[in-house]
Protein backbone atom coordinates (compact mmCIF):
# COMPACT_ATOMS: atom_id res chain seq x y z
CA UNK A 1 0.00 0.00 0.00
CA UNK A 2 2.74 2.40 1.03
CA UNK A 3 5.01 1.65 -2.09
CA UNK A 4 1.99 1.94 -4.30
CA UNK A 5 1.20 5.60 -2.96
CA UNK A 6 4.82 6.39 -3.09
CA UNK A 7 4.80 5.56 -6.51
CA UNK A 8 1.76 7.43 -7.35
CA UNK A 9 3.49 10.69 -5.84
CA UNK A 10 6.62 10.42 -8.02
CA UNK A 11 4.68 9.84 -10.73
CA UNK A 12 2.30 12.90 -9.94
CA UNK A 13 5.84 15.06 -9.44
CA UNK A 14 7.13 14.47 -12.51
CA UNK A 15 3.94 14.78 -14.48
CA UNK A 16 3.51 18.36 -12.48
CA UNK A 17 7.51 18.94 -13.39
CA UNK A 18 6.62 18.28 -16.85
CA UNK A 19 3.79 20.42 -17.86
CA UNK A 20 5.46 23.26 -15.80
CA UNK A 21 8.52 22.78 -18.54
CA UNK A 22 5.84 23.11 -21.14
CA UNK A 23 4.40 25.59 -19.75
CA UNK A 24 7.80 27.95 -20.45
CA UNK A 25 6.79 27.70 -24.23
CA UNK A 26 10.82 28.00 -25.24
CA UNK A 27 11.63 27.51 -28.78
CA UNK A 28 14.38 27.04 -30.50
CA UNK A 29 14.69 27.34 -33.68
CA UNK A 30 17.49 27.14 -36.71
CA UNK A 31 19.77 25.45 -35.07
CA UNK A 32 23.07 24.28 -37.17
CA UNK A 33 26.09 23.53 -36.78
CA UNK A 34 29.69 24.48 -39.12
CA UNK A 35 31.12 21.18 -40.91
CA UNK A 36 34.68 20.71 -39.69
CA UNK A 37 37.47 19.96 -41.06
CA UNK A 38 39.96 16.65 -40.40
CA UNK A 39 41.85 16.77 -37.02
CA UNK A 40 39.59 19.75 -35.85
CA UNK A 41 38.37 18.97 -32.47
CA UNK A 42 35.87 22.08 -31.97
CA UNK A 43 32.86 23.44 -33.25
CA UNK A 44 30.38 25.50 -32.78
CA UNK A 45 26.56 25.47 -32.96
CA UNK A 46 23.90 28.46 -33.46
CA UNK A 47 20.27 28.79 -33.19
CA UNK A 48 17.68 31.53 -32.08
CA UNK A 49 15.69 30.75 -28.73
CA UNK A 50 12.67 32.41 -28.18
CA UNK A 51 11.38 33.12 -24.53
CA UNK A 52 7.41 33.69 -23.94
CA UNK A 53 9.20 34.88 -20.20
CA UNK A 54 11.94 35.76 -18.64
CA UNK A 55 14.56 33.09 -18.62
CA UNK A 56 17.56 32.42 -18.85
CA UNK A 57 20.26 29.65 -20.70
CA UNK A 58 22.43 28.47 -18.14
CA UNK A 59 24.15 25.63 -19.89
CA UNK A 60 24.33 22.86 -22.44
CA UNK A 61 25.99 19.32 -23.82
CA UNK A 62 26.07 17.18 -26.23
CA UNK A 63 26.89 13.43 -26.60
CA UNK A 64 28.75 14.92 -29.70
CA UNK A 65 31.70 16.39 -27.46
CA UNK A 66 33.67 16.21 -24.53
CA UNK A 67 32.75 19.37 -23.18
CA UNK A 68 29.74 21.92 -24.09
CA UNK A 69 29.69 25.51 -23.16
CA UNK A 70 28.03 28.44 -23.91
CA UNK A 71 30.66 31.07 -25.23
CA UNK A 72 30.37 34.97 -26.29
CA UNK A 73 33.04 36.40 -29.81
CA UNK A 74 33.57 39.84 -29.86
CA UNK A 75 35.87 42.24 -31.35
CA UNK A 76 37.55 44.16 -28.67
CA UNK A 77 40.21 47.22 -29.98
CA UNK A 78 40.46 45.02 -33.40
CA UNK A 79 41.38 41.67 -31.55
CA UNK A 80 38.81 38.60 -31.98
CA UNK A 81 37.56 37.57 -28.05
CA UNK A 82 36.18 34.41 -27.51
CA UNK A 83 35.12 33.29 -23.77
CA UNK A 84 33.20 31.11 -21.59
CA UNK A 85 29.83 32.68 -20.34
CA UNK A 86 27.89 31.45 -17.35
CA UNK A 87 24.46 32.40 -18.48
CA UNK A 88 22.55 34.01 -21.01
CA UNK A 89 19.17 36.31 -20.39
CA UNK A 90 16.06 35.24 -22.88
CA UNK A 91 14.35 38.52 -22.07
CA UNK A 92 10.38 38.00 -22.41
CA UNK A 93 9.66 37.55 -25.88
CA UNK A 94 12.39 38.45 -27.53
CA UNK A 95 14.42 36.05 -29.78
CA UNK A 96 17.92 35.83 -28.62
CA UNK A 97 19.84 34.72 -32.22
CA UNK A 98 23.13 32.74 -31.04
CA UNK A 99 25.58 32.94 -34.47
CA UNK A 100 28.89 33.45 -35.78
CA UNK A 101 30.90 36.49 -34.39
CA UNK A 102 28.33 36.47 -31.39
CA UNK A 103 27.00 34.13 -29.03
CA UNK A 104 27.04 30.24 -29.82
CA UNK A 105 27.43 27.05 -28.26
CA UNK A 106 30.98 25.91 -28.44
CA UNK A 107 31.34 21.90 -28.99
CA UNK A 108 35.04 20.81 -27.22
CA UNK A 109 36.71 17.60 -27.76
CA UNK A 110 34.60 16.25 -30.70
CA UNK A 111 34.01 12.67 -30.67
CA UNK A 112 33.86 12.40 -34.29
CA UNK A 113 34.02 15.06 -37.40
CA UNK A 114 30.52 16.90 -38.35
CA UNK A 115 30.31 16.67 -41.65
CA UNK A 116 28.06 18.12 -43.71
CA UNK A 117 23.71 16.87 -43.44
CA UNK A 118 24.41 15.60 -39.97
CA UNK A 119 22.96 16.31 -37.23
CA UNK A 120 24.52 17.46 -33.46
CA UNK A 121 22.32 16.71 -30.65
CA UNK A 122 22.30 19.66 -28.08
CA UNK A 123 20.57 19.84 -24.39
CA UNK A 124 19.72 23.20 -23.51
CA UNK A 125 19.31 24.08 -19.69
CA UNK A 126 17.09 27.14 -18.86
CA UNK A 127 16.00 28.36 -15.78
CA UNK A 128 12.49 29.62 -15.72
CA UNK A 129 11.85 30.99 -12.53
CA UNK A 130 13.25 28.74 -9.67
CA UNK A 131 13.08 25.90 -12.08
CA UNK A 132 15.14 24.38 -14.80
CA UNK A 133 14.33 22.91 -17.98
CA UNK A 134 15.95 20.94 -20.28
CA UNK A 135 15.26 21.43 -24.13
CA UNK A 136 16.26 18.90 -26.45
CA UNK A 137 17.63 20.29 -29.59
CA UNK A 138 19.18 18.62 -33.39
CA UNK A 139 21.51 21.17 -34.97
CA UNK A 140 21.90 20.26 -38.71
CA UNK A 141 25.75 20.30 -39.88
CA UNK A 142 25.55 23.04 -42.79
CA UNK A 143 29.15 23.41 -44.83
CA UNK A 144 31.72 25.60 -44.13
CA UNK A 145 30.41 28.00 -46.77
CA UNK A 146 27.98 29.02 -44.28
CA UNK A 147 29.94 31.26 -42.41
CA UNK A 148 30.76 33.70 -45.35
CA UNK A 149 29.14 37.09 -44.41
CA UNK A 150 27.88 35.88 -40.98
CA UNK A 151 30.95 37.02 -39.06
CA UNK A 152 30.45 40.57 -38.85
Amino acid sequence: MLKQWVTRCVLAVLMAAACAAQAAGIKVENAWAVATVPGQTVGGAYMTITSPVAATLVGAQSEAAGKTQIHKMAMVQGVMEMRRIRSLALPEGLSVVLKPGSYHIMLMDLKAPLKVGGRVPIVLTVRVGHRSERIKVSARVRPRSALVGMMH
